[in-house]
């Protein structure tokens, strides 16, 4: 699937670059994917000098939370839910605890500790898949879940928005938390349909019906809070969260005698031999997303679009809003860019913006996501995870457009 996928964004690029020179007599496009080219490479440099430390980071600390036992106590209580979502994976297995971690992470929007967790969970799947470069459905159903992206305290976003002067931030918070609700069940119900899951087990719907009863709860409390409540409370409980659960790592390791520096040091090295693995997959995904750019690719498809839906006599508003969610599948910079050119353009608070900013916090950066957990495995063959990934992100983006007429109509 990547073979052709890759290849697809080269000749794509490369028709909407001749298009360009053609019709519109432009042959500088071709300097431009060229530049692309070695802009992409020397990107996926500066990221790599970013994601080291950050795994060794994190991997020391979670090397601590191992030692202490307490990824194994993780992997106990949630044994029966992923008998049935994952029955490859035996029951107690060490990956369930670091999944469980991961998801955690990820739900508190804390994206720097939630990667290195998860690089260690694929790694520990990997223990348990038959190939070595085709990706097992336990490891497709984590990766779908990554990518859907559920994130309950979506702290970027809102400071993307408060240094574009927005009068309130947390304005799209409740539509942020319902578009990625909306992608992550349409991640998973995708994978289980194609991987025949025992969704309707009693067990399976008890977990899922008690997450989604806390979820309930949890929204119709923030929704007594005002907005400068709102807004201080998704700061302080993420930063407080991370910092908490490094003490718990801690000091449960101290109390059961577990020696904690020479445990992170371990970790940490494990994390460095990780991230050294990711630079040949991250150059060659930014460096294709780069070229695909610059050739206006995606330019054609947002025209093209516009007029479609003009055509249809439908209101075209979050027309404006489609470059994040075009772009945000390859590339979170960009998207990130996008979002913040859309504030500028029309406004922190029109629809266009307040859409581009709900759809940049409920879906995630597919193929990043797939090179770089599939990457630091040896990952080749996908098999369905791109296909059911880029399902939740369609799914994200439909529920973020309907969601947003909904509440900014």
């Amino acid at each position: 699937m990547l073979n052709k996928l890759w290849l697809g964004f080269f000749i794509a690029a490369a028709a909407a670059a001749l298009a360009r020179w053609g019709i519109a007599h432009d042959p500088s496009v071709f300097q431009a994917m060229v530049a692309s080219l070695f802009a992409m490479a020397k990107l996926s440099v500066e990221v790599m000098v970013l994601l080291f430390g950050t795994i060794a980071l994190w991997l020391g600390f979670l090397k601590i939370a191992e030692q202490a036992g307490l990824v194994d106590a993780l992997a106990r209580i949630l044994g029966p839910l992923f008998a049935r979502l994952m029955p490859e994976v035996p029951r107690g297995h060490p990956a369930i605890g670091l999944i469980t971690l991961n998801f955690a992470a990820n739900v508190l929007g804390l994206d720097n500790a939630a990667t290195p967790i998860g690089l260690r969970a694929m790694k520990s799947l990997q223990t348990l898949n038959p190939s070595t470069t085709t990706a097992s459905n336990a490891q497709i159903l984590f990766l779908v879940l990554n990518a859907s992206s559920l994130t309950l305290l979506p702290v970027t976003i809102f400071m993307y928005r408060a240094q574009q002067g927005a009068a309130d931030p947390t304005l799209v918070f409740l539509p942020i938390l319902l578009a990625t609700s909306a992608s992550t069940l349409a991640g998973f119900l995708c994978v289980a349909a194609v991987q025949r899951l025992r969704v309707w087990d009693p067990v399976v719907l008890a977990w899922v019906g008690g997450t989604a009863l806390l979820l309930g709860g949890f929204m119709a409390f923030l929704s007594t809070l005002s907005v400068a409540a709102l807004g201080a409370l998704s700061s302080l409980l993420g930063n407080l969260t991370l910092f908490a659960l490094i003490l718990f790592f801690l000091v449960v390791a101290a109390i059961r005698k577990v020696p904690v520096y020479e445990s992170f040091i371990e970790g940490a090295k494990d994390g460095f031999d990780v991230a050294k693995g990711l630079l040949p997959y991250l150059v060659a995904m930014l460096c294709a997303i780069g070229v695909l750019r610059a050739s206006g690719a995606l330019d054609f498809v947002l025209d093209g679009l516009r007029l479609a839906i003009q055509w249809l006599g439908f209101d075209t508003r979050f027309v404006d809003a489609l470059p994040t969610a075009l772009v945000k599948p390859f590339s979170g910079s960009a998207a990130r860019a996008l979002m913040i050119e859309t504030m500028q353009n029309h406004g922190v608070d029109s629809f266009p913006a307040l859409l581009s900013a709900t759809i940049q916090g409920s879906t995630e950066t597919t193929f990043y996501v797939v090179a770089v957990y599939f990457g630091a495995v040896g990952i080749q063959r996908t098999r369905h995870a791109v296909g059911c990934a880029l399902l939740a992100d369609l799914a994200g983006v439909l529920a973020a457009i309907g969601v947003c007429y909904w509440f900014f109509g």
